[in-house]
């Protein structure tokens, strides 16, 4: 009996976990010949949340922990890789996969291209085309040196062959991330349980439309101008509908720190600690409209079939605008608030769902990579 393969996953902040939950699962068949080693750098970590993300998603807690914390990219991606090097050392694996764009993304791949262990990316090619963003520069450093790439739209399979990356090492799987939502989405709260359980019993009448907003990214909530003016923007909204907000840590700190707390202080406007994946998506799921500026949401949404306004001048996921019900807003207030009207009067688009967002994606990449390490095992 020949040894099993064994790859190293590897997941940094709660989106990840989202995403390695159904890779792990379709890793796991009875005759399957892959061990499967789960390391949590602690890219970005809060132990409840953790904690309550791995029990929802059914993942086994991780074999390692790095535990890097917060830093600067530099610092953060250089102590990732200081500490991921000794477990490459330690096990040895046949492969490294890595999701998503985070810093531990890139390290992490990094590190064990550096000592020829190959690289699996899952949500592979996905393009901004805006460098100003760190996201954007993990994403096209990782698909460099990945040995195999896992696109989860057209779009992505478009940007790699384009960028010289060998057709072969390109699958087109489907999104993973939707595995997840489709197979917890019965579980799912009403939002009025969820508000219920925060002591926010009434804020939302029976039937009352809301809006759900979510921000997070440093290039809105680091700048003091732009931050006023789209919490602005939302206090405004609050007069036509309720709208609820989970606020991340960043951005509370960073309302804090540029004195913009008043702008919190309105009837309509509630602000939410930060959720639990299921606690989230009820909230997603009965939304009249969600604003955004995060990736995921903007995916999420598609397949709820609710309308998305994306709080950016870009998208890595133009799947979400072309065939789904996503919206690039930007940053200009009258413009926003215009958009959200519309969608109040009109309904907003329902769009459909892009192709392989089926709920099979994980099985596809498990699929691949087994029939990669059999072949690669048989030239040997």
């Amino acid at each position: 009996m020949s040894r099993p393969y064994r790859i190293v996953c590897v997941v940094a902040a709660r989106p990840n976990l989202m995403k390695m939950a159904p890779l792990l699962h379709a890793f796991q068949p009875p005759e399957s010949q892959v061990e499967t080693i789960l390391v949590h750098t602690g890219q970005h970590y809060d132990a409840d949340m953790d904690a309550q993300f791995f029990g929802a998603l059914n993942l086994p807690a991780p074999d390692f922990r790095l535990e890097v914390g917060s830093g600067s990219h530099a610092v953060q991606t250089a102590e990732v890789m200081r500490r991921f090097e000794p477990i490459l050392d330690q096990l040895t694996p046949t492969a490294v996969l890595v999701v998503g764009d985070v810093n531990s993304t890139l390290a992490c791949a990094l590190a064990a291209a550096k000592k020829n262990i190959p690289v699996l990316h899952v949500e592979a090619g996905l393009r901004s085309f805006d460098r100003s963003m760190p996201e954007e520069i993990n994403r096209v450093l990782t698909d460099q040196i990945s040995d195999l790439l896992f696109t989860s739209e057209a779009s992505g399979t478009s940007n790699l062959l384009r960028e010289g990356i060998p057709p072969q090492r390109i699958h087109f799987v489907g999104n993973v991330m939707i595995d997840t939502l489709l197979q917890q989405l019965p579980q799912a709260p009403t939002a009025a349980s969820v508000l219920r359980r925060m002591h926010l019993a009434g804020f939302i009448g029976e039937g009352e439309a809301y809006a759900l907003l979510t921000l997070h990214r440093p290039a809105n909530v680091d700048d003091p101008l732009r931050l006023r003016a789209l919490m602005t923007a939302m206090v405004k909204l609050s007069g036509d509908l309720p709208v609820l907000f989970p606020l991340h840590p960043r951005t509370r700190n960073m309302l804090k720190h540029y004195d913009l707390g008043g702008l919190l202080d309105t009837p309509r406007l509630a602000c939410l600690a930060p959720l639990s994946y299921l606690d989230m998506l009820g909230l997603m799921k009965h939304a009249c409209m969600v604003l955004t500026d995060s990736g995921g949401v903007q995916e999420e949404t598609t397949v709820l079939r609710v309308p998305c306004l994306t709080l950016r001048d870009n998208t890595e996921r133009p799947a979400t605008v072309n065939e789904g019900s996503n919206a690039i807003a930007g940053h200009d207030p009258s413009v926003i608030l215009a958009l959200c009207r519309d969608i109040l009067r009109y309904g907003g688009k329902s769009g459909r769902i892009p192709q392989y967002w089926d709920g099979h994606a994980a099985e596809r990449v498990a699929a691949a990579t087994s029939t990669w390490l059999q072949a690669r095992r048989e030239r040997r």
